[in-house]
This record gives structure tokens, sequence and C-alpha cells, in this order.
């Protein structure tokens, strides 16, 4: 089985879903943002664990797209937030229509996910929607989280772990865990994969930190040094607020403090007092220790190796990204 397959099956199923048509102003928005793109990383990873223990897979393709159109409800209403120009290399909604008109129709997007979701089987159906419900306040409660850093300068590793747990992280967990759900696997094994979910997830947040200091412009597909001009509470900058002290100290406060400054400058001199401090090197250091865990669980797994090869392969390539 190729990854190609499902892909096909969630374009397919992704083309045929209505979501409303009258207002319009109401719905073209929704169909501009899923016709964005993206990697459909958490679909995919839904028919993935599916296939583990079933070839009946195209059963979770509609609550699969459930939680990809839920996770771009949330894009939908972080753009508005962060009053963000672009989405994907396009205007964000917001942009396009205006901020009222965006709201809405994110909410109706959480409406249509729950739709989605009421395709799973009867008697799978409540545990299911128990646990999207769940996800989708901590989902908001890690975004709250998120707000509230922006006016802190003493957020705590364990702080920011922790955030990106409950807005990134459990999403990608329970996306794995449906699909042990619809395929009727028992609880410990849905919970390895949601366990996995949740540390790769943590990986890949740590990642798109590293990334934005030290990735290929070229690559990295946004701004590079986006988050030291925003003085953005990542971990690198949680470390090296912990660990600098003197001259070092005195310096990183002097940028984070300046309301003019270059961008470029800011950005090279907050890069070299990382590179003073080892904060790449520390920051891989937790990268890897989140991606063997999450690895660690999904050989955990009791299932037929061939698929759970296929599973392990292909988050290893979304691993190993560079963007």
């Amino acid at each position: 089985m190729s990854p190609a397959i499902f892909v096909d099956a969630l374009q397919d199923e992704l083309q045929s879903i209505q979501y409303g048509q009258d207002p319009p102003e109401l719905y073209d928005p929704i169909r501009y943002i899923m016709s964005l793109g993206g990697k459909r990383m958490r679909p995919l990873l839904t028919l993935m664990a599916t296939y583990l223990f079933t070839d009946d897979w195209q059963k979770a393709v509609r609550p699969a797209l459930g939680v990809e159109v839920f996770h771009n409800f949330t894009l939908m209403h972080d753009d508005i937030m962060d009053q963000a120009p672009l989405r994907r290399g396009n205007p964000t909604v917001h942009e396009k229509w205006n901020g009222n008109t965006a709201i809405l129709s994110g909410d109706v997007m959480l409406v249509n996910a729950y739709q989605l979701l009421l395709s799973i089987e009867s008697d799978k159906l409540k545990l299911a929607l128990e646990r999207f419900s769940r996800t989708a306040a901590e989902v908001c409660e890690g975004q709250q989280m998120d707000m509230n850093f922006e006016t802190r300068w003493n957020v705590t590793e364990a702080e920011y772990i922790d955030m990106i747990r409950l807005k990134t992280s459990v999403l990608l967990g329970y996306a794995l865990e449906l699909g042990g759900l619809i395929a009727g696997a028992d609880a410990e094994t849905t919970r390895h994969l949601y366990e996995g979910g949740m540390n790769i997830g943590v990986g890949f947040q740590l990642k798109d930190d590293l990334l934005d200091v030290y990735g290929d412009p070229a690559k990295f597909g946004k701004q590079v040094g986006g988050d030291i001009i925003a003085n953005k509470k990542t971990f690198l900058l949680i470390e090296a607020l912990q660990q600098a002290q003197g001259s070092i100290r005195d310096e990183l406060t002097a940028w984070l403090t300046r309301t003019t400054f270059d961008k470029a400058e800011k950005v090279q001199a907050v890069t070299a007092i990382y590179d003073q401090l080892g904060i790449r090197q520390q920051t891989e250091v937790r990268i890897n220790e989140y991606f063997a865990r999450g690895f660690a669980n999904f050989n955990e797994v009791n299932a037929i190796p061939d698929r759970k090869d296929l599973l392990i392969q292909f988050t290893r390539q979304l691993v190993e990204r560079e963007s």
C-alpha cells in the first residue's frame, strides 16, 4: 500500500463535501481555506492508523476529514488573532473577506467537523466524539496559554512544552487514536497511538522553532528569524532567557526591549547569542528525545508489521522535513 492511495481517497472525498451554499459569504471562505492545500498530515495518519487493523480503511475517510476541517478552523481563527496577512502564500480569510466573516465561517467549520465525525459506526461514535470534544477544548486551552505567554518573560520550559502539547500535539495524537478507534483496536493500542502522536507533535513544534532560526529560507517556506523579530516565546528564547548571564543577558535583554531596530541585525545578534549558549544543540537534543519517544510508542502497537512499517516510514519522512 502506498500513501498516495490514501491521499487520493482524501482528495476525492474532500471535493465532494458540501459545507453549505447560502449565504455564499458564509460558505465560500470555508471552501477557500480548504482549497489552499497543506500536508493533510492529520487525516493521512488517521487512515494509516485504521489500516493497521483492517482492510476497510475507507470507512475512516470522512471522519479523518473531520479532523482536517477542525484543524483548518483553528488556523482560520488563529490568523484572526495573529492578524496574519497570508496563509500558505495566499491572503487569509479575514483579509480576503473580513474579520467577522472569518469568525462566523470558522464557527460553521467546527459544526462541519462534527458532522463528518458522525459517519463513524454507532458503537464507536460516543467515545470518538467524547475524545474529540476534549481534544478541541485542549487546543483552545493551548492557544490561550500561548496568548498569555506574550506578556510574560518568566515562561518555563515545562510550561512551554505543556502549551505546545495542547495547542498542537493533542490533535495529532487524536488523529492516530481515531484511526484505531474506527478500526476497533483495544484501549491500550489506541493509547499507544495517541501518545505516539503526542510525542511526535511536540518534536514537530520544537523543530519548527529551530527551523525558524536555523532553517534554509529556500526550504523553510517562510521568513527565517520571524520569531526573533516578534520576540515570540519559543523553546530557544525561553532557554536563552534562563541560561544567559552577565553581558550576554544584558545584550539579549537590550534586543528584546528595543522598539525600533533593524530586523536583519536583530536576527543576527540574537542568533549569535543562541550560538554562544549552545541553544541549537540543546534544542536538537529535545527534538530527538520526543521523536524517539513517539517511535517507541508506535513500536508498542500490536499490528501487522508491514502496515506498521508504512506508518513509521511516513512519520519518519515528516520528522526529517526541512520545511
